[in-house]
């Protein structure tokens, strides 16, 4: 292949990249809407609400996150949660867990709930997960951290 060629598909790739990343912004903000969710944006797009300030002390990268949560698509479609999986505990910062989870507990405190919303390049991507969420998928993720350790 020519440089000419390459630099022509890349310039595709990327232009299809945005307009799948509009499409999903639409769709969430058109969830939000339709149920009444005051929701913010940050800059890589997770989109997030904290509905109850816990008081407790702040997450940070490096500690073990412990918390209760359900996940679902946007449709409404159940996935996983904590009160059949158990609490969910992972290191900030590590990976092994979508990368907008990672993000969004950075917001939070012990004992703050939230709602995020994933887009799929913060979630499961193209393939999804293999099991429950398909490929493509906006999840919604509702979280309480009840825990931090170092």
């Amino acid at each position: 292949y020519s440089e000419q060629e390459i630099r022509s598909t890349e310039e595709a790739m990327v232009d299809v990249n945005r307009m799948m990343v509009k499409k999903d912004r639409e769709k969430i903000q058109t969830y939000a809407l339709q149920n009444n969710l005051a929701m913010l944006e940050t800059p890589t797009g997770l989109w997030y609400l904290i509905s109850r300030k816990g008081g407790g002390i702040k997450a940070r990268s490096g500690q073990v996150a412990s918390l209760r949560y359900s996940v679902k698509l946007l449709d409404g479609t159940p996935c996983y949660n904590s009160e059949f999986s158990g609490i969910k505990q992972f290191r900030i910062g590590q990976g092994g867990v979508e990368s907008g989870l990672e993000e969004g507990i950075l917001l939070l405190g012990v004992g703050d709930k939230a709602t995020f919303i994933m887009p799929p390049h913060l979630a499961h991507g193209l393939t999804g997960d293999g099991n429950r969420i398909p490929a493509r998928s906006i999840i919604v993720y509702d979280v309480e951290l009840v825990k931090l350790e170092p």
